[in-house]
């Protein structure tokens, strides 16, 4: 019996085609501001019937610092683990970045790329993304290198019996290795992103405005005029936003990483998304997928052939060579500029001067150091079974992901207001209610991490705790904390920069032009920042830089090499 002919356009492909078309048609305003003339002054309409096209910019400036963190973290990421004189600078490197605060580096950054595109507005718009992009990065940074340098040992040796070129490696082991991590951690990533949004997208340096139409500009526009209708507004809008992403994205990535899982039994249960669904059963995105795994006639063999190199292409040390030599000298050149600032900054308190002295930094360093201590803590008490439970379970991960979505991507100083009253009310000092404002930024930096491990561990592992008759807490010590101990620690790392970067807005408010501030080291780089007190800004900023060093050195990389010897899946 003859089968019926498939039909050319089946629902999924006109749903598809017209997704694209709305898509390219949605991207002419984005266009229009880009390439607009820079005002001098912004005005943020607080009208219900504006937030759309704010929801659109915001989310079009975090999907472009989203690629151009993904594109940055394979390059990073790849040249650290594989060049091992590089990696020693590299990561500690990133670890100085991490630890870097957006308003330690934004008028530098805003002032230099107005003055590139002098009277245009993609100045202004292209920093804006580096700034969320530097929101961004670390994490999944720390991620694939991590994965890069815990790879299963027969998957190594495999590759090396089969003579694989660097790109079949890539391709065949490292990326596969990393792509369950590097998933999750991209979406923290944009949750780290969303958490500066107000601060990227609303930025002012003395008189001159240098806002941006967006839901972050509303937001800050909003609460500078205690508007909460217009605060409900940009948050019902922040949360559709966030939700949408996830469904259309996020979701369909989780579901298609799990076939990267490395276990040899197979799951009971799965999960699903419409969206993975749909592109899955597009006849137009299989046809595009068999004419791209067509044969080419100059492509080379599956398996290198004898005698030649598997690790990397010739030119490949050349080039990292080149780059460390270039890294060196433009540290060097830093270094010097750096040094021309700090003189200026006194050791003592000036008397009668308003100037920010050593002493002040050394008082607030500490103060700030106990705070992301407690957030730590207690972002791990409750992230780390709740991580288990979810990565855990295809169901649980199902249900549970877009709300944990929504709560991570939400930026937390939207709700800093709602907290100060609360924290007013229930007679909180914000000295302690800062240490509670940074946790909302950064205790899901674990939680992901935690489940992106728990999903990463091996079917077996799980089955053979439940032949032994493990209870509950033999499971977590023996199976699952053992287990996922790497990933955990990189979610501690980058919680822990978070935390620090998180401090510029968490101990120092502004609420109704009304000032809310405590002691501590966030506080004095707002300060320095807001009265352009550039030498005091850079002294802050060097120290937090040097002790998130110091403390990956001696605690973090401590862990990490602990974590790959002993409880490494490899």
């Amino acid at each position: 019996m003859p089968q019926a002919a498939k039909t050319i356009f089946p629902g999924g492909d006109i749903l598809l085609i017209l997704g694209v078309v709305g898509l390219l048609v949605s991207m002419v305003p984005v266009g229009h501001e880009w390439a607009a003339t820079l005002r001098p002054k912004v005005v943020i309409d607080l009208s219900p019937w504006a937030l759309p096209g704010y929801a659109w910019l915001s989310l079009c400036r975090g999907m472009a610092a989203y690629l151009i963190s993904l594109c940055f973290t394979l390059v990073y990421g790849y040249w650290a683990a594989r060049h091992h004189a590089s990696g020693r600078i590299l990561i500690p490197l990133l670890d100085i970045l991490q630890s870097i605060p957006v308003l330690g580096f934004m008028p530098g950054l805003v002032l230099g790329l107005i003055a590139l595109f002098p009277g245009s507005n993609l100045g202004l718009e292209l920093a804006a993304v580096l700034m969320i992009f530097t929101g961004q990065a670390w994490n999944m940074v720390f991620s694939f290198h991590a994965s890069l340098t815990s790879l299963p040992k027969d998957q190594v040796e495999a590759a090396a019996a089969f003579r694989f070129t660097w790109w079949q490696r890539l391709r065949w082991v490292e990326l596969p290795a990393s792509t369950t991590g590097l998933v999750w951690n991209s979406m923290m990533s944009m949750a780290g992103g969303w958490f500066f949004l107000m601060v990227a997208e609303s930025f002012r340096l003395g008189d001159q405005d240098f806002r941006l139409p967006g839901l972050g500009s509303y937001m800050s526009e909003a609460l500078d005029q205690g508007d909460w209708t217009g605060m409900t507004g940009g948050i019902l809008a922040m949360i559709l936003v966030i939700v949408a992403l996830d469904q259309v994205l996020w979701r369909p990535l989780v579901v298609w990483s799990e076939r990267f899982r490395v276990e040899e039994t197979a799951r009971t249960e799965t999960g699903r998304s419409w969206m993975l669904d749909l592109l899955r059963d597009s006849q137009l995105l299989a046809r595009v997928e068999r004419w791209l795994a067509r044969p080419r006639p100059s492509a080379p063999a599956g398996v290198a052939a004898p005698g030649t190199a598997t690790s990397s292409p010739a030119w490949a040390p050349v080039i990292a060579w080149l780059g460390f030599a270039t890294l060196l000298i433009g540290l060097a050149l830093g270094g010097w500029r750096l040094l021309s600032l700090l003189a200026k900054v006194p050791f003592t308190d000036p008397t009668g001067q308003p100037t920010t002295s050593w002493s002040e930094i050394a008082h607030g360093t500490t103060l700030t150091a106990l705070r992301v201590i407690g957030s730590l803590v207690i972002g791990s008490l409750w992230a780390v079974p709740a991580g288990l439970a979810i990565g855990g379970s295809p169901r649980w991960s199902r249900r549970l992901q877009p709300v944990v979505q929504v709560a991570a991507s939400f930026p937390a100083p939207m709700l800093f207001p709602l907290c100060l009253l609360i924290f007013s009310a229930i007679g909180l000092p914000l000295g302690i209610g800062s240490m509670v404002l940074m946790l909302l930024g950064t205790q899901w930096y674990i939680l992901f991490n935690v489940i992106a491990g728990s999903q990463a561990i091996p079917s077996e592992l799980r089955e053979v705790a439940t032949a032994f008759r493990f209870n509950r807490w033999q499971r977590f010590i023996r199976v699952e904390l053992p287990a996922v101990l790497p990933a955990l620690i990189t979610g501690w790392v980058t919680a822990a920069g978070g935390a620090w970067n998180a401090s510029v807005v968490a101990e120092y408010l502004t609420w109704r032009n009304q000032v809310y501030a405590v002691d501590g080291l966030g506080s004095t780089i707002s300060k320095a920042a807001e009265h352009a007190d550039y030498p005091a800004l850079a002294a802050a900023v060097l120290t937090m830089a040097i002790v998130v060093v110091v403390i990956n050195q001696l605690v973090w990389q401590r862990l990490r090499r602990l974590a790959e010897t002993r409880f490494s899946l490899a």
